[in-house]
């Protein structure tokens, strides 16, 4: 899958972050019938996010996905295509995470998520918009923490290089 970007907001040196835990997540964009995606609105923390989270150790990443889109926005979903990855240099949390991203869309009907505890005590809701509103929401997030800011710079790629790829 085609590598968009290494994210290094700290511009830790390859030699240090050679030494970094690793992890593996997958985050989708996800269109329902009238052609709206789902964003989560991470309230508390004045950012918004794609669905998705980390690859669990017995699951595939496609596995991990339809799992994660089942439980922060409550959908099943059906995966189009690749959208790329993501390498982010976390040197607060001694991270490189990779992030895969999918474009995807409602299989069945919206029900309720299921958020963990910590997401509920952020705040986490579902909000279902348009391309464009999603772009400026993203834009105008007030991120006031690191793991914010990682996150938006991300998911905006992900979410601009997708509609780049679905423009007739």
């Amino acid at each position: 899958m085609k590598l968009l970007a290494t994210l290094n907001l700290d511009q830790v040196s390859e030699k240090v972050f050679a030494n970094y835990q690793t992890r593996r997540a997958v985050r989708a964009i996800v269109f329902d019938e009238q052609g709206n995606l789902a964003l989560l609105d991470v309230t508390k923390l004045h950012y918004h996010k794609l669905p998705g989270g980390g690859v669990e150790k017995d699951e595939t990443d496609l596995e991990a996905l339809a799992r994660e889109c089942r439980e922060e926005i409550g959908c099943d979903i059906k995966v189009i295509s690749d959208v790329g990855r993501i390498v982010e240099i976390r040197k607060k949390f001694k991270l490189k995470q990779e992030s895969i991203c999918y474009l995807a869309k409602v299989d069945g009907p919206k029900r309720q998520p299921a958020f963990t505890a910590k997401e509920r005590r952020d705040g986490f809701a579902v909000l279902w918009c348009s391309p464009t509103s999603a772009l400026s929401i993203l834009a105008a997030d007030r991120i006031m923490d690191y793991h914010g800011q990682n996150v938006n710079k991300r998911d905006s790629l992900f979410l601009k290089t997708a509609l780049d790829l679905t423009k007739p």
